[in-house]
């Protein structure tokens, strides 16, 4: 099973897999633009953060049996949805690669 595939069978809702879809089409076509890859992750990163504290919180349970189905469903289902960033390490090591490629390539012209 791909990437696609597998987080599609995590998407409950026929609307959220349509937009699931679109916006994997659309990612997997800019594949190579960093800059818009980085864009769309920023734009999950907001639309994550505006459910979450306009929606999701006030929404939230206020008796303690319904916390507890709540944090049952989150345990069973795959835990709290995080957006991961990327540790700027890691951004520096890539391009500390692509200059050591870049100048192994420069020199194999020479």
């Amino acid at each position: 099973m791909d990437c696609e595939q597998d987080l599609k069978s995590n998407v409950p809702d026929d609307a959220l897999q349509e937009i699931f879809s679109k916006t994997w089409s659309i990612a997997q076509n800019k594949r190579q633009d960093s800059l818009f890859l980085l864009s769309i992750l920023r734009s999950l990163e907001l639309i994550h953060r505006q459910i979450r504290t306009e929606m999701f919180e006030p929404s939230l349970p206020e008796t303690r049996n319904d916390l507890y189905q709540l944090v049952k469903d989150i345990e069973e289902k795959g835990g709290w949805p995080y957006i991961e960033r990327m540790k700027l390490q890691k951004l520096l090591q890539n391009l500390q690669l692509d200059e050591i490629e870049s100048t192994k390539s420069n020199q194999d012209k020479v």
